[in-house]
This record gives structure tokens, sequence and C-alpha cells, in this order.
């Protein structure tokens, strides 16, 4: 008798420890949830499920030890009834239970549920029983039709989430021309090399370089911003010509233009 007493008390302290453990990692994660969800992650709520799940299997563990004794042939019977406040009981329960009387000792003694649950639980087996096999062979197959449209919805859903979220970071321009374009419209880098299709060089007649052009463009642009009359665009055209023949007195320019061509758009294919 002493030694599955001692055998008893090992068991039960066991328990506890491992009751204490799970007790304090489910208040953890309780004012986790209170207290971080805003900040709360989902690794983390795995963490917190994968730490309750090995102690609960400890747990198991631990109750179906060959060395632990099979607690459902131990009664427990209680020797004082008090309606006074007892300070220990309220220490070990945390204050749950202060008095150990006769109002809370059926709760707390309990072997069978409580009388509406019980017949709840009875209820619900009459009517289980009642239900053929393929009536029951019907409803299962429902049931399990439903959840696998529920998991294919769930999985359709992700992966279209995933390829919409695919295609909005794929890259739809390319920097570089961009950049390119930019410069060109801005400052008007990369023009004074542009050549119309099928010119095999700037100086070619008939077809004149887009410096050229842009020079024309820009002296008779300037002329009709100043307010001068229509009649200046001869001299000053005139005045270009001379700088292409290098009279006297004129700074010979090495750009060469056509004032046949100045009506022509640049760009025109």
């Amino acid at each position: 008798m002493q030694r599955e007493e001692k055998q008893l008390e090992a068991s039960v302290d066991a328990l506890l420890n491992q009751v204490a453990d799970l007790k304090s990692s489910l208040g953890s994660f309780i004012c986790k949830l209170e207290n971080e969800y805003d900040r709360l992650t989902w690794p983390s709520v795995l963490d917190s499920f994968a730490l309750l799940s090995g102690q609960l299997n400890t747990l198991n563990k631990v109750l179906k030890h060959e060395k632990t004794p099979l607690l459902r042939n131990q009664v427990i019977i209680p020797l004082v009834l008090s309606p006074d406040r007892d300070e220990e009981l309220t220490r070990q329960t945390e204050g749950r239970v202060p008095v150990f009387s006769h109002e809370v000792v059926p709760d707390h003694l309990r072997t069978k549920p409580d009388p509406e649950v019980e017949e709840q639980e009875k209820q619900l087996t009459t009517d289980a029983a009642r239900i053929g096999t393929d009536a029951a062979q019907k409803q299962i197959q429902t049931l399990n039709k439903m959840c696998s449209n529920l998991l294919e919805k769930i999985s359709k859903e992700e992966r279209e989430s995933e390829s919409g979220g695919l295609r909005q970071n794929k890259q739809t321009f390319n920097p570089t021309d961009t950049n390119a374009l930019v410069a060109a419209v801005a400052f008007g880098k990369g023009l004074s090399n542009w050549r119309p299709p099928g010119s095999s060089g700037p100086g070619q007649p008939g077809q004149p370089g887009a410096g050229a052009l842009l020079a024309g463009a820009s002296g008779m642009q300037q002329v009709q911003m100043t307010g001068a009359p229509s009649q200046q665009q001869g001299p000053l055209l005139s005045g270009v010509q001379m700088a292409q023949t290098g009279q006297p007195g004129k700074m010979p320019s090495g750009i060469k233009t056509n004032i046949k061509s100045a009506s022509m758009h640049p760009y025109q294919r």
C-alpha cells in the first residue's frame, strides 16, 4: 500500500508540473492574442500552437506511462467541509475556490456531465441511431463533396491572388529607353546623330541633318518671338546661306542647311 501511495503521489506531482507548464503557455498565448493582436504574425501563432501541442503530448505520455496508476480507479472523498474561507485552498486554486462547502463540492467532484448536457447528449445519440446506414452514407458523401468544393475554391483564390501579384510586380517598361527619351525631349541629347531612314550621312543633299533642321526652326521661332516683320526672315535666311558659302566677313559654319527642307517635319517617315 505504501508503495502504491508513493507511486500515486509521484504521478500526481508529475501531472501537476505538466499542467502548470501547459497553463503558463496558455496564459501567455491568450495575453498575446489580447494585447498584441495588431502586430501578431502567423509564424508566431504557429510557434505558440506547436508549444501547446508538444506540452499536451508530454502530458498524455505521462498519463499513459506504465508507472502511472489508473486514476479512474481512484475515488476522491471530501474529508472536511466548511463554509469558512480556506486560505490554503484559495492559494492552490489561485482564487477560484475560496471555500470547500456543500455547495461547491458537487460541482468540483462531479464525475458525470451536467444534467442538461447529459440530456442533450442522450437526445443526439437517439437521433443518430434513427438514421439508417444508407442515409448516413449519403450525408457523409454530401459533406465530403462540400469540403472538396470549398478546398478547391480556396486553392483557386490563392492561385489567382498569387498570379495577380506576379502580374503587378512584372516590369512593363525599359528604364534605359525611358531615360533616353526624356533626355532627347528635354535636352536634345542624341538628336545630332539622327538621320532619316535611307540617308547615308548628315550632309546628303535633300536630306539635312537633325541639327540643321533644329537650327533653322529655332532661328525662325526667334524671329517670330521678337515681333519683327515677316520680311526680316529673308535677310536672316540669306545670312545663313552666306555663312554656308564662306563669304568674307562671315564666320564659316559647319552646319549645312537646306532652306527648302525647313518646312519638312524632321521626324517625317
